[in-house]
This record gives structure tokens, C-alpha cells and sequence, in this order.
């Protein structure tokens, strides 16, 4: 990493609270999707992969604290998230009909670790709105792992291809002077 600017600290502070409002979102309504990682994408697109891991840290952090103790748990899988979308950013794969191909790359490292934590600390159950269809596909016979991975792979896919579509048309909003100065020293 290098010299971090005041202007991408606040960048990055701006994108932990979508983060956050997002997840909060997701959790109030009882959403199968989490919301929690638009602002990680974000960072991500613009700062690249070190950076791009930050808010989904920071936001981890906050709403185990404040919301949701389970996003405390959850942290590792912001991180991959963050990784996997700062160097999926930087490829040609989110582009046009790449996206969908893109969206499964930063996605598919999330789920595994996703489907662990949620498999093997919590039962397959969560806080998420998710958990509802786990038990569903549990009690159709379906192994526990087999039905977090299942929805875990359904859900994160769909939460992340709706956070790369946001993150799109948010960077398509941006002006290119805005856009240099939070990559400025990057």
C-alpha cells in the first residue's frame, strides 16, 4: 500500500456506511440477499484490492457491535469479497456480457467461506433472511453443508451481481476528475 490521502480516508469512511446501511437494510426487511458489500465494492473498483478490504473490515466491525453480532463472524468473508473484487475490477470482466462470468469470480471464494462459518458455527442458521430457505432445503432431506452452500452460492451471487450493477452505475455517475482524485497516489 502507499501513502493513503486524506480525501480516500474519507472515501473509504463514506463507503463503510453504505456498507452499513445497506446491511441494516437487508437485516430490517429480512432479505435473502446481505447489501453489506456495495461500499467495499467501491473501494475496490477505484482503490484496488488492498484498499478494497477496509470497509468491509470496518463495517464487520461496527455492526457486530451495534446490529448484527453475526457480522463479526462473517469479517473473513468481506475480506476475500474485497480482494476478489479489487482485482476483478481491474480485469475486463466486468464489462458488458462478461459481467455475469466476473460477478461468479469475486463471488464463488466468498461462499465457501461463507458456507462454513455458516454451516458449522451456526447450524445454517443466521440472521440473514437466507436462513429461511437453509431450513427449507434441510428439511426436503438436503445435507446441512450441501443446503448452506446451496443458498449461500443462490444468495451471495445474487447480492453481489446487485452490488456490481450498483458499483457500475455509480463509477459510470462519477466524473472522471472525481474518480483521479480518491485513485490519486493508488
Amino acid at each position: 500500500m502507499k501513502k493513503i490521502t486524506p480525501f480516500q480516508i474519507c472515501f473509504i469512511a463514506f463507503c463503510t456506511v453504505i456498507n452499513l446501511v445497506g446491511g441494516s437494510i437487508a437485516l430490517m426487511l429480512k432479505l435473502p440477499v446481505y447489501l453489506d458489500s456495495i461500499g467495499t465494492f467501491l473501494t475496490a473498483a477505484l482503490l484496488g484490492p488492498a484498499y478494497g478490504v477496509i470497509p468491509g473490515i470496518l463495517s464487520g466491525i461496527i455492526s457486530g457491535v451495534s446490529t448484527d453480532i453475526y457480522a463479526f463472524y462473517f469479517i473473513p468473508v468481506q475480506i476475500m469479497t474485497g480482494i476478489m473484487a479489487g482485482f476483478v475490477f481491474k480485469t475486463s470482466w466486468i464489462k458488458k456480457w462478461k459481467t455475469p462470468f466476473g460477478v461468479l469470480l469475486i463471488s464463488l471464494p466468498g461462499t465457501a467461506v461463507s458456507a462454513v462459518i455458516t454451516a458449522f458455527l451456526f447450524g445454517g442458521v443466521t440472521s440473514s433472511g437466507s436462513s429461511i430457505l437453509v431450513i427449507l432445503l434441510h428439511k426436503l432431506g438436503m445435507n446441512l453443508v450441501t443446503s448452506v452452500f446451496v443458498v449461500q452460492a443462490l444468495t451471495d451471487y445474487l447480492d453481489r451481481l446487485l452490488a456490481v450493477g450498483i458499483t457500475v452505475a455509480v463509477l459510470a455517475l462519477m466524473s472522471d476528475s472525481m474518480k483521479g482524485q480518491i485513485k490519486k497516489y493508488a
